[in-house]
């Protein structure tokens, strides 16, 4: 399991995979239907689609208009597919932050590909936290008591951890998987 980087590039590279689009549609969509996980400013989700260009992730078809500015049309590479879709296989780094914004957006676009797919996710995920939470309990049994405070720590991460497993379990029922 690879750590974090939360950030919703991984969003817009999913936006783009299921169809091309405009900066300015692809920042609407985002808000649209993903407002509850990310908040974006239009001109940081513009730095990151341009930050992807830079990277080889999308290429933008220039379209010239008479009337009106010319746009952009952002289309997928098939690097940036890959990125992507590297991203989705892999489950999220085991902290209740980047389960609630990047575990929940790769379940969105799971659940897009199909019912199989979305559950795939969900039990890698559940796999991915169990094992670590074996790791946070281990860690807890053998720090001595006189650390309370590293005790305190771990026993929170543990029981946090588990919390999102009765969650990702709750996440099958509600979504009918």
């Amino acid at each position: 399991m690879r750590s974090s980087k939360i950030s919703p590039e991984y969003a817009l590279l999913g936006l783009l995979a299921q169809r091309s689009s405009h900066g300015y549609d692809l920042h609407r969509r985002l808000k649209k239907e993903l407002q509850g996980i990310w908040n974006v400013s239009q001109s940081h989700c513009y730095n990151i689609l341009n930050r992807l260009e830079r990277e080889g992730h999308i290429e933008s078809e220039i379209h010239t208009q008479e009337t009106a500015p010319t746009k952009h049309l952002l289309k997928l590479t098939p690097q940036g597919r890959a990125h992507f879709e590297q991203w989705l296989q892999e489950p999220t780094a085991p902290s209740v932050r980047a389960i609630r914004m990047e575990f929940i957006t790769r379940l969105y676009f799971a659940q897009s590909e199909g019912r199989e797919r979305a559950l795939q996710i969900i039990e890698e995920q559940k796999h991915a936290l169990r094992k670590a939470s074996h790791q946070f309990q281990r860690a807890y049994v053998s720090t001595p008591e006189t650390q309370s405070f590293n005790r305190l720590a771990l026993q929170l991460r543990c029981r946090q951890l588990e919390s999102c497993l009765v969650w990702l379990d709750e996440c099958i029922r509600k979504l009918g998987l």
